[in-house]
């Protein structure tokens, strides 16, 4: 597979087609500035075209065996594997993570995802009961619930866009797509593989656009019963609203503003490394990230200092230079909205230890027009702070001492946001305890970023909607019919 060259012009996949659009934007390359290539600003057309396509496909798909659509699942993933290097060189410059976590996360999970929703599918079981005094005989079944909506983000966009793809065309669903404006050229790259994997015309259609256009047009449109939406908070309640007329079932797996709780028993070499590594991977950039991080106060003032060192060595740079742990932001209007925050917290009386406004970038020349910000610690911010309420979605992460369990929970739970949490330390008991306790979707004890896909992933509060993953992407993406037997 050729790897895209600059200026690439991206054309929608519709019907197992490549189709021109009449007009496009531009998308950026986040580590120079400059224009990547250039998208179809898709609309009512485009997606009605796609939805047409995904009707006439599902029949046929549908009534594939679980195992005729895993071989074809498979054999996608394959493909994926065999073009990992240029798949992550592309998803390197389109969104300005280094090519490392490319390489490493991004386009292996992608793999993966296929790989495991074709085994997921084979595996899955109906329920039954019997009424002997009135003879009959009860069961389930599950059927596919038609033309899937899924609009992906910009962080992980390949990652992403097939943890949804794949379960739904798993079950048996043909599915229309919308990644973000932002970062498309890697699901451009997919249409091609599903080409060559045997994907028939229509099964997967991906339209590309802004969500104001393409998006809307998806989400309310009378036959895509169902939406599966990543992605911010706001934008959730507008999908909401325009999907309400139709009652269509909906997924959406939306921000965080994660703590981590770090007592005075935990092993703190181990802490430290860890939280480094989820307060600024891929620039903050994950949903998952550590935004918030409260210490036991008998161990705050050595906690600090040996975080902030670990946070100074957190090399940001050219995402091309395999020595460097973080790229570029996404854009430009996203650095300034992080750096904000940053400057609001100075305003409100904090103190950054490290990063923004303190440390120097170094970067080559040819970045120097890129959207670079160094992994920033903060501390003495209040609890009420903006700084403290809201997703930044950066390499920005905020420190502050408590001093009883009931007021770690509490500074845990004292948000809108329900997505993720960590809790560090060695007493059985009180993890236990204080995972159960925490208001949030997922808990990590001691680690953090460890799925087991088979278990249910989403978040509580504005964190929200529902659960994927394993069994419970087979269940959203399908329904359940009960049928009874009078024998």
């Amino acid at each position: 597979m050729a790897k895209p060259n600059s200026y690439v012009v991206l054309e929608n996949y519709i019907g197992g087609q490549f189709r021109s659009c009449r007009s496009h934007i531009d998308a950026y390359d986040p580590s120079t500035g400059e224009v990547y290539c250039r998208v179809p600003d898709s609309g009512a057309e485009e997606v009605e075209a796609a939805v047409a396509a995904a009707k006439e496909a599902f029949p046929a798909w549908s009534e594939r065996s679980p195992e005729q659509r895993a071989q074809v699942l498979n054999k996608l993933a394959d493909l994926i594997q065999a073009n990992l290097e240029d798949l992550a060189q592309a998803e390197s410059k389109d969104q300005g993570k280094t090519i490392t976590f490319a390489r490493t996360v991004d386009i292996p999970r992608a793999a993966y995802n296929f790989r495991f929703f074709a085994s997921s599918v084979l595996h899955q079981l109906s329920e039954c009961s019997q009424m002997d005094h009135l003879g009959c005989l009860n069961y389930t079944i599950r059927c596919p619930v038609g033309v899937a909506g899924l609009i992906s983000p910009w962080n992980f966009p390949l990652y992403l866009l097939t943890w949804k793809i794949a379960p739904a065309i798993a079950a048996g669903n043909t599915v229309v797509a919308k990644p973000s404006e932002m970062t498309s050229v890697t699901a451009w790259m997919l249409c091609k593989l599903m080409q060559q994997a045997g994907v028939p015309p229509g099964v997967v259609n991906i339209v590309f656009g802004t969500g104001s256009k393409a998006g809307s047009a998806l989400v309310s449109h009378p036959e895509v019963p169902l939406i599966s939406f990543t992605g911010s908070t706001a934008t959730a309640r507008l999908i909401t609203e325009l999907s309400a007329p139709y009652c269509k079932k909906l997924s959406l797996e939306l921000g965080g503003k994660n703590p981590a709780l770090v007592f005075a028993d935990a092993d703190l070499d181990q802490a430290i490394a860890t939280t480094v590594r989820s307060s600024f991977s891929n620039q903050g950039e994950i949903c998952l990230c550590t935004s918030r991080i409260y210490v036991e106060k008998s161990i705050y003032s050595e906690f600090l200092e040996r975080f902030v060192a670990a946070a100074k060595k957190w090399r940001t740079g050219d995402p091309s230079d395999e020595s460097n742990n973080n790229g570029a932001l996404i854009s430009k209007e996203h650095l300034e909205k992080v750096r904000s925050f940053v400057a609001l917290a100075k305003s409100e009386g904090g103190i950054v230890h490290c990063g923004e406004g303190v440390d120097k970038l170094d970067l080559p020349e040819r970045n120097a027009g890129g959207y670079f910000m160094p992994a920033t610690v903060i501390t003495g911010v209040s609890d009420s702070s903006r700084v403290m309420q809201e997703e930044i979605f950066g390499p920005v992460t905020c420190v502050s001492p408590f001093d009883t369990e009931d007021e770690a929970v509490s500074k845990a739970n004292g948000v809108r946001y329900g997505l993720s949490a960590t809790v560090w330390s060695r007493d059985v008991a009180r993890v236990h305890r204080v995972a159960r306790r925490i208001q949030a979707g997922l808990v990590w004890t001691n680690c953090w970023m460890v799925r087991d896909l088979n278990l249910p992933f989403g978040g509580m509060k504005s964190s929200g909607v529902g659960r994927e993953g394993g069994r419970d992407s087979f269940h959203f993406f399908t329904e359940v019919k009960s049928i009874s037997i009078k024998h």
